[in-house]
């Protein structure tokens, strides 16, 4: 059976609000999970004539500049790699395994490329879901780095992992204590990419594997505020170079 990682929550508590999918037109509070599930998975080798037009995408069409995360076309990945199934297949099995039956099925499908990642967290716009990715490039010698559960996960092919969109994270060199542009400054530096789910925080199994509490916070939230991070229920900020909370 594939590794799999559960880090413990070692953080201040964190919250966030989004607006509910189950209860129309109301927007719910919950906890920030810090629970983190990994894995690498035993997925196929990316053909030469796959990896050129990822590079291609990446370096000419996107201009991927450091620190950069977006998405790719999907459907030319799907057409010229007969063995891209057998990488889903992949992770619905270990989302099985993980306890996450059928959710994949429920979520939506992205292909991601990034050159890196300043440190960030995704609850702005996705507070109402989770991620799960599977990495589909060599190991180049980055790491996601988790600063707020000082977790780093090495990034290589069939890198597989399952965490919560509020939780502060930013892809760096290995060994490095920051992001840093000057590290991903070669030209012929090759892009992580990536599939990326995103699964509903409100699916019960979703919930329960990272451990997600909905309602912790009963004053009434603005609009305006869903999404934003609160620590300890004050509003908070991140550096994204060193992945410190900022006061």
């Amino acid at each position: 059976m594939p590794r799999m990682t559960l880090t413990p929550a070692t953080d201040p508590h964190l919250t966030t609000s989004f607006l509910s999918e189950d209860i129309e037109d109301i927007i719910r509070t919950r906890s920030v999970s810090n629970v983190v599930l990994s894995s690498c998975l035993d997925i196929p080798v990316a053909p030469q004539q796959i990896l050129a037009d990822w590079q291609r995408e990446t370096a000419h069409n996107l201009a991927l500049a450091p620190g950069d995360v977006e998405e790719i076309p999907l459907a030319r990945t799907r057409m010229r790699w007969p063995e891209y199934a057998r990488c889903v297949q992949a992770m619905l099995n270990w989302t099985s395994t993980a306890g996450l039956p059928g959710v994949l099925a429920a979520g939506d499908l992205s292909l991601m490329a990034c050159r890196g990642a300043r440190y960030h967290h995704d609850s702005a716009q996705y507070s109402h879901s989770a991620f799960c990715n599977l990495f589909l490039g060599e190991d180049a010698g980055w790491d996601v780095h988790f600063p707020a559960i000082d977790l780093r996960i090495p990034l290589s092919r069939g890198t597989a992992m399952v965490f919560d969109t509020g939780q502060p994270h930013g892809v760096i060199r290995r060994g490095s204590k920051g992001f840093d542009v000057a590290d991903f400054a070669r030209e012929d530096d090759a892009s992580q990419v990536f599939l990326s789910w995103e699964i509903p925080i409100e699916d019960p199994l979703v919930a329960t594997a990272l451990g997600i509490r909905f309602n912790v916070d009963g004053n009434e939230v603005h609009p305006s505020d869903m999404g934003a991070l609160l620590r300890n229920s004050v509003p908070t900020f991140l550096c994204a170079d060193t992945g410190v909370w900022l006061a």
